[in-house]
């Protein structure tokens, strides 16, 4: 896999994305173009529930094969999902200063995303402790299927069970989605980059670890 024209491509998809932001996307009533923030914030917030849904396919993979490949996978893709995480908590948090006048305010998405990340960041805090490879492969496979089960309750059911100041998502609770045409294009572009940048970490990653294994073997 050409690893560099892959990264001049997605280089060039994330200035065709930024431009696209602030070309296109129209101000929204009541937001007015601080909704552009969304477009940031939606995307990698998608990116780190698909990378835990990653981490816990290739544990459940591990579990049934033994192949410590999985256990890698399983590992980074974890960790990028925290890294995405943060990143929509961070935006989240720019978000709600300007719109409501604090950073923080234990809104219901930003409390269960916070547990999120806790649930996440003691699972590669785990690792490391563990010598034994096989044995931390092992209980580390276990611990991400578990994580992954609170993943669609903490993102997608607590925080619609509570009144909060989140604005109505993309998906709206009729099931219809609740965005201008143009924006919405440029949404998924952007949800389809982040998407990207993921992908090519997670195969860059797993490339690079196992070239090194190969020539240490050898």
């Amino acid at each position: 896999m050409n690893f560099k024209l892959i990264g001049l491509i997605l280089i060039t998809f994330t200035i065709f994305v930024v431009y696209a932001i602030f070309a296109f996307v129209p101000p929204v009533e009541g937001l007015g173009y601080l909704v552009r923030i969304a477009f940031f914030h939606i995307p990698v917030a998608w990116v780190s529930v698909l990378a835990f849904l990653v981490s816990a396919i290739t544990a459940a993979q591990y579990l049934k094969t033994r192949n410590l490949k999985y256990d890698h996978l399983s590992a980074y893709s974890a960790k990028l999902g925290l890294i995405f995480c943060l990143l929509a908590v961070v935006s989240g948090a720019i978000f709600a200063k300007l719109t409501w006048g604090a950073y923080w305010n234990w809104d219901p998405r930003q409390t269960t995303i916070f547990i999120l990340c806790l649930i996440y960041g003691a699972y590669l805090s785990l690792r490391p402790t563990i010598e034994d490879e096989d044995r931390r492969a092992t209980i580390a496979a276990v611990y991400a299927l578990m994580s992954f089960l609170t993943v669609p309750f903490l993102v997608f059911v607590i925080p619609r069970m509570y009144f909060s100041l989140h604005p109505e998502p993309v998906l709206n609770s009729a099931g219809r989605l609740d965005m201008d045409t143009v924006m919405l294009y440029v949404l998924l572009a952007a949800v389809s980059l982040c998407s990207s940048i993921y992908c090519y970490l997670l195969a860059h990653s797993v490339s690079k670890k196992f070239t090194c294994t190969k020539e240490m073997k050898t």
